[in-house]
């Protein structure tokens, strides 16, 4: 009972912490500094920005709401786990999964609001100092953080109290299976938040890039391009939303995965048990002391106090943990028939947070002008746009490397030290710094934003300055950030699969499906034909997706370029500045293809899991998730490094190098950029929702495929 209340207490904590800080920001006037005429402006365009982020949000959250009820009934009717006659828990899945997918659009919503709310702040503050805007920037950030998982950490527990209370003696381990239909609901909106809110973004930065920049000639952010509004809202719906909804995902499956195997081992011990929420509770109060030891006064400081952030949260969490895990595991305890410690648990959870960090730091390596791999990139623009493709290519297949190698000796330690827990442990360790890596990542967009603003409003140069350098180390920390989402979401794939596989076989050996000693881990080899079948096609489905969302992203972006050359040639005036471009056009464009196009790429992951279980079986749905997770978060590593180069590759060249701005190695940078848009922020950070959403959806579903699946085998 003690850990459930101070798993409350910590939750309540965060939300109060993250209320705390939206008040901060919001307490700025949005006039602060400016005259009139430049008060208008900025109040104008930070309207559209707003307005243009709630419609996509408001339409998108209709679309799915009717998908929630929809998916809903489906779980209720295939779910039923016949492990117990004392309530049908296909119906309580259901239930679970409805509040995980609202408390998931909750925490969008509430990250959207600030950060439409910071970036017009973090505008005027950079009129009177770096200092303050970086501040704001960061403060906006943390606000998103903190309430995310406050919010994911109190429905996990709150859930899990409800299920107990409605659900009576059911077993522990049937408890929570059902919770895990909370983990479902969460990715399930990852996905369309993901998928849906890149492609809006990609479809607008497109667009204004290709005509903008490089047909007109005009700087990036000119209010004379109709396609800067769409470009803007895209930054905050698939870098906040899309991001925030992709790590909720993460957390919730990870813990639902980690209390499946838990409640095997700990069914008399609650502490022991609700240990994997504990870890993303002890996250907050520790964050918010990395937030307050962490302060930024000159430009050159901005940078390294954002990875410093990481750094010492990663420290302080690792210390924190060592006592926790000692209070609230067992010293020994067994998990089918093994012994584990509580030592060896901790080890498990250190694995993962220091895979994360090692992850985070290469993917700065290979995406940040600072190093050698971007730098290349940029010299290769020299000769032209093919040289930098090929170039970007190579360093995104290379840049794949080391991180696997980091996760790989993660997963390895974490087996042999605690088995299929210790790698749900493993993933919430690397999860363990979640409100510092949200906080870094949504700062990127409200900077990015704020410099966005400071130059359509036209404020003096000093300001678009000082918003520069606060997106630059946005830029760095952004690609920090995916590196991050992809390695938490490959072991958090792994852990559900882990959890499917101990699911399936207890529900086998309940209903002695294939005798009492039948061992479901043994059966999945690869000299099973129908095992390695399934591997192969699971190895495939990362491409497809990938090639959906990416042709997504161009369908869009095509819509978006023939409207934008049509305001510039029948609004008289625009060129001259004369004319108001018809920014509204261009946001209905972004928001219409963006609904439109999610739909398929759903539909197969969806689609996938299911009609491999139910046509051939249990074994068929492991072969299928594995070869999905490793396929598919090489090709996620891979596709957001490239891009992320790419982007970086350009800033470097703008900085003044092989030629600067209007040079033609700048002009094969923004065509290099422009192909890496669609990989970094919408076919790669996809991939992740792609490899753990078919394995949630596996653990959710294995009762059916159990009791119905293989009726082609």
């Amino acid at each position: 009972m003690g850990s459930t209340l101070l798993i409350i207490a910590l939750s309540l904590f965060g939300l109060g912490v993250a209320f705390y800080y939206m008040k901060r920001v919001t307490s700025i006037p949005l006039d602060l500094g400016l005259n009139k005429e430049e008060s208008e402006k900025l109040k104008y365009i930070h309207g559209a920005i707003a307005e243009g982020a709630m419609a996509f949000l408001k339409q998108e959250y209709r679309m799915l709401a009717y998908f929630m009820v929809g998916f809903a009934i489906v779980i209720a009717l295939l779910t039923d786990n016949h492990e117990t006659d004392t309530a049908n828990e296909g119906l309580w899945t259901a239930v679970a999964f409805l509040f995980g997918a609202v408390i998931s659009i909750l925490s969008g919503y509430i990250g959207m609001k600030v950060a439409t709310a910071g970036n017009a702040r973090t505008t005027v503050s950079a009129k009177n100092s770096l200092a303050d805007a970086f501040v704001v920037a960061i403060n906006s950030g943390a606000v998103m953080g903190f309430a995310l998982v406050g919010l994911a950490t109190l429905g996990l527990i709150l859930i899990y109290l409800f299920m107990k209370l409605v659900l009576g003696d059911i077993p522990n381990n049937v408890l929570m299976e059902v919770i895990a239909g909370f983990g479902l609901g969460g990715s399930s909106i990852a996905l369309f938040a993901r998928v849906g809110g890149g492609i809006f973004t990609k479809a607008a930065d497109v667009g204004a890039d290709l005509v903008g920049k490089v047909e007109k000639g005009i700087p990036e952010d000119d209010p004379r391009n109709p396609a800067v509004i769409a470009d803007n809202v895209g930054d905050n719906v698939g870098d906040v939303a899309g991001m925030g909804a992709d790590l909720f995902g993460s957390c919730a499956e990870s813990t639902c995965a980690a209390l499946v195997i838990s409640a095997l081992a700990f069914a008399a011990d609650i502490d022991a048990m609700l240990y994997p929420i504990m870890i993303t509770a002890v996250g907050i109060p520790v964050s918010l002391l990395t937030k307050m030891l962490v302060k930024v006064n000159t430009e050159d400081q901005v940078g390294p106090a954002l990875k410093r952030l990481l750094m010492i949260s990663s420290v302080i969490m690792a210390i924190a943990m060592y006592f926790v895990t000692m209070m609230m595991i067992p010293e020994t305890f067994l998990i089918e028939g093994e012994s584990y410690t509580a030592n060896g648990v901790y080890f498990c959870f250190l694995a993962g947070l220091l895979a994360g960090l090692a992850v985070g730091l290469l993917t700065e390596y290979y995406t940040s002008g600072d190093y050698k791999p971007v730098q290349e990139i940029a010299k290769s623009c020299e000769t032209g746009a093919a040289t930098n493709i090929i170039f970007g290519l190579a360093l995104g297949y290379k840049s794949t490397v080391l991180p696997y190698i980091a996760i790989a000796i993660s997963i390895f330690l974490s087996w042999e030290l605690a088995g299929m827990y210790g790698i749900a442990i493993a993933s919430l360790g690397m999860l363990g710094t979640l409100v510092i890596a949200l906080m870094i990542d949504a700062y990127g967009p409200v900077a990015d934003n704020a410099g966005g603003i400071a130059e359509m409003v036209g404020l003096e140069s000093e300001v678009r300055r000082r918003t520069d350098v606060l997106d630059a180390a946005g830029n760095t920390t952004a690609a920090i950030g995916k590196g991050f989402a992809i390695g938490a979401a490959i072991l958090t794939s792994l852990a559900l699969f882990s959890a499917f596989i101990t699911h399936s076989q207890n529900l086998m050996r309940a209903m002695d499906k294939y005798g009492p000693d039948y061992d479901l881990i043994s059966s999945i080899t690869l000299l099973d034909p129908l095992v390695y079948t399934s591997l192969f096609i699971g190895a495939v489905l990362p491409f497809l997706f990938s090639a959906m969302t990416m042709k997504s992203v161009g369908a869009a972006a095509f819509d978006m370029i023939e409207e934008v050359r049509r305001q510039f040639r029948e609004i008289p005036g625009i060129m001259e500045g004369q004319g108001r471009p018809q920014y509204g056009q261009c946001v209905a464009i972004s928001t219409k293809a963006a609904l439109r196009e999610m739909i398929a790429p759903g539909i197969l992951i969806f689609g996938s899991p299911l009609a491999a279980g139910f046509l051939f079986g249990v074994q068929a749905v492991a072969g299928l998730l594995a070869g999905s997770l490793v396929a598919g978060g090489v090709m996620a590593i891979s596709a957001s490094n490239s891009g992320g180069a790419w982007d970086n590759a350009k800033k470097y060249i703008e900085k003044g190098a092989h030629g600067g701005k209007g040079s033609d190695a700048h002009k094969a940078a923004v065509i290099g950029d422009t192909v890496g848009d669609p990989l970094k922020d919408t076919s790669g950070p996809s991939l992740n929702i792609l490899i753990k959403l078919s394995a949630i959806l596996s653990l959710v579903f294995a009762p059916f495929f159990v009791t119905y699946g293989g009726i082609l085998v």
